[in-house]
């Protein structure tokens, strides 16, 4: 029997709450919050090691200070193909923008599966990095997050801030 792989981890305080980053030698492949719904503990056999993380941690702070509206980070998220497809295109939401679940759909090519678009937008693991907070519903409300509705208009709000120049104004 073959040892685990390794999996680093490490946890980052942020204006929305504490992250745990988790990485493994090809990206990352998990983003969770503290309070998420998705939540669970590290494994026994993962390592906490901050530098590990560096490369992640670095580009999540400039992101929350306002000065990084793009990831450039090695990914390897866990998915079926479909979900995959999905948290693909979400990286192509760009900055401040919002999208609904059916145009997410048209985007990959299956605009009959928004429900199913919706459940691999709920997976995803990489919240923030693969903005699905930029999924909004058709009426444009928003709808379930992992880290919590207050924690997504927090972020769409932040976006909208600094993509018009006013970081600094009240959310």
């Amino acid at each position: 029997m073959s040892a685990p792989e390794t999996i680093w981890y490490d946890e980052l305080p942020t204006p929305i709450g504490r992250l745990r980053l988790v990485a493994d030698a090809q990206g990352l492949r998990e983003v969770w919050f503290e309070s998420g719904r998705h939540q669970k503990a590290p494994a026994p056999h993962w390592v906490r090691d901050a530098a590990k993380l560096a490369f992640a941690r670095e580009q999540l702070e400039e992101y929350f200070a306002g000065a990084r509206q793009a990831f450039a980070l090695p990914l390897h998220p866990l998915g079926t193909p479909f979900q995959l497809a999905v948290w693909q295109e979400l990286a192509r939401i760009p900055y401040g923008a919002t999208i609904s679940y059916g145009e997410l759909a048209r985007r990959i090519g299956q605009p009959q599966a928004v429900r199913a678009v919706g459940a691999a937008n709920g997976r995803n693991p990489l919240p923030i990095v693969l903005p699905c907070h930029r999924v909004i519903g058709a009426d444009g409300s928003l709808t379930g997050f992992g880290g919590g509705l207050p924690t997504k208009r927090h972020l769409l709000s932040m976006e909208q801030r600094v993509a018009h120049g006013d970081l600094f104004a009240a959310p």
